[in-house]
């Protein structure tokens, strides 16, 4: 599903432009261990930081304690609180990082509601390690920890 990068063979996020002082934070919000763990190794290989939560539930409480993060990748299917939800709480509580779903189980309407409530992306499992990079890349144009 997802290609694995040997730790040692770092992809560089910023190519050959200098990378900002402080890499983008990704937050990423999956219950199924080895997606998230597989994600997790991706970002990391591209040059990113990432802070990786179990469920939605998890990474509302530690929000607070977290530095602001400039992404968060959210899967939509998970027990106790859907991504939506998330999206959901993030837009009430003034969040503004940009949000992309991922999901195995796609229906139209989810991703209608979730574009609608101001998703930047939305990928249905599996999907290639490009695309998911390349939606970060376009999510963070204009932000402090913008691609060149």
């Amino acid at each position: 599903m997802f290609n694995e990068v040997p730790h040692t063979a770092q992809r560089p996020f910023f190519g050959k432009m200098q990378m900002p002082s402080t890499p983008p934070l990704i937050v990423l919000v999956d219950d199924d261990p080895s997606v998230a763990r597989g994600l997790d190794r991706l970002l990391r290989s591209w040059g990113m930081q990432v802070r990786t939560f179990g469920s939605g539930k998890e990474f509302l409480s530690a929000r607070e304690e977290l530095p602001k993060a400039d992404c968060c990748v959210i899967d939509v299917q998970m027990p106790e609180m859907t991504g939506l939800e998330v999206q959901e709480r993030l837009n009430r509580s003034g969040g503004d990082a940009p949000v992309i779903f991922i999901t195995a189980h796609y229906d139209e309407t989810i991703e209608w509601q979730a574009l609608k409530a101001g998703a930047v992306g939305f990928l249905r499992k599996p999907f290639s390690d490009e695309i998911l990079v390349g939606l970060i890349r376009k999510a963070l144009k204009g932000r402090k920890t913008e691609c060149p």
